[in-house]
């Protein structure tokens, strides 16, 4: 587990992004870390346009023009996290630019960074069925990655961890943060 330096000046989140490459296992990650907090869960893949979601299925890579609308939609959501009710968002998050914008909407979010091989966000990606998602596209993946770890609000951990033992993480980086 890495924390940002810089961490320790913000105010705790009320909105989280768990990012990183496709086969991170941002959904399942999300999903124990909103159980764990009593957060709401957005899954972000589920706001995509379907022209986007077509051609990722067809081994595209989308462009910034392609995930502009997406990023504003998830934007617009973590806007209206508040105390009252937290939100973990999935969200791959890969550009600083993407962060910026996502940052810009809610000056309270943190970011959960679900770091891995390229060899195994390869092979989970493969294995997974359903997935609009194309094996092709891993690849693309990590040569867009802009790593966040130098960035604020950052936790990084091993996405190899097991989830309720990333989720406990979660949670004790958000409790050492002030209210």
């Amino acid at each position: 587990m890495t924390i940002s330096s810089s961490d320790s000046s913000r105010r705790r989140p009320v909105a989280l992004v768990v990012m990183g490459v496709s086969g991170c296992g941002k959904s399942s990650a999300g999903e124990a870390i909103a159980t764990q907090l009593g957060w709401r869960l957005v899954e972000g893949d589920s706001y995509h346009a379907p022209e986007s979601v077509a051609k990722m299925q067809a081994g595209i890579a989308l462009t910034d023009a392609d995930r502009a609308g997406w990023l504003q939609r998830l934007a617009q959501l973590l806007a209206e996290a508040d105390d009252g009710q937290g939100v973990v968002l999935t969200c791959s998050a890969l550009k600083r630019q993407y962060r910026a914008l996502l940052r810009a909407s809610q000056a309270r979010l943190g970011f959960v960074f679900l770091d891995l091989s390229y060899d195994t966000a390869l092979a989970r990606v493969q294995q997974r069925a359903g997935h609009f998602f194309s094996p092709e596209l891993v690849a693309n993946q990590f040569a867009t990655l802009e790593d966040p770890r130098d960035e604020v609000q950052v936790l990084t951990v091993d996405a190899d961890t097991p989830l309720d033992r990333i989720a406990q993480q979660v949670q004790q980086w958000l409790d050492a943060q002030q209210p």
